[in-house]
């Protein structure tokens, strides 16, 4: 699925190219600018994430979203109304996710609460990242990895730990809300997830992982608005 987000994607910007080209050469006369045509900026990224994303329930949100504002703007109803149905739908959202998300507990997600668990009875030997309004890194270069506690709140966040060593197993503990924290990997690593969001998301961007190690990484990660990304490329 990951391949396909781009191509939908440019197909929108082809036919946005061809509408304003045909408009310039006279061929034909399609006015986009319509009132409420920036809610085209919710609505559309979100149908791409409803196709591509494994959230099902975030992308209808905001399409719900884009589509209320949208009538408003067409003065189908107030905007008045529009902001108090948009909270109603974010809150039919949270709550549908929650029960979702309780309902099909996983496996995987038991064994990582169980290992964060574990790992929190000894939370000195874990590293920490803060990033509140502004950006933080951290490297490893030929150190051991013992765990990290990482947080954004409207800021980035980035753990790279390409070059770190491992000699057990270890965890990370994210939370990102109205941010973004980016946790780079060994190719070899493996990972297990479990993850709770709300109007937000994990990505996995990595190309072929190989799971060759004998050390896995258990990451809990959560948060609201915000996104969590694990990689084993430094996107720079």
């Amino acid at each position: 699925m990951k391949q396909i987000k781009p191509i939908i994607w440019g197909i929108a910007i082809i036919a946005l190219g061809i509408i304003f080209g045909g408009n310039a050469l006279g061929l034909f006369n399609l006015d986009i600018f319509f009132d409420g045509w920036w809610t085209l900026f919710i609505i559309v990224p979100s149908i791409v994430s409803l196709i591509t994303d494994k959230d099902k329930i975030m992308s209808l949100g905001f399409i719900a979203v884009g589509v209320i504002l949208l009538l408003a703007a067409q003065d189908v109803f107030s905007y008045d109304v529009a902001w108090k149905v948009i909270l109603a739908v974010f809150l039919i959202a949270t709550g549908l996710s929650i029960i979702i998300k309780s309902l099909f507990h996983s496996k995987n997600d038991q064994e990582v609460a169980k290992k964060v668990a574990e790992a929190e009875k000894d939370t000195k030997s874990m590293d920490s990242q803060f990033a509140a309004f502004s950006g933080t890194d951290r490297i490893y270069k030929d150190e051991i990895f013992t765990g990290s506690n990482i947080a954004a709140i409207f800021g980035g966040a980035k753990l790279d730990l390409r070059h770190a060593k491992f000699d057990k197993d270890t965890i990370i503990k994210a939370f990102a809300l109205f941010g973004g924290i980016d946790i780079i990997v060994p190719n070899d690593i493996k990972i297990k997830l479990k993850s709770g969001f709300i109007f937000g998301g994990f990505s996995d961007d990595r190309k072929n992982p190989t799971n060759k190690s004998q050390y896995t990484i258990y990451i809990d990660a959560a948060g609201g608005f915000g996104g969590i990304t694990i990689t084993d490329k430094d996107s720079k």
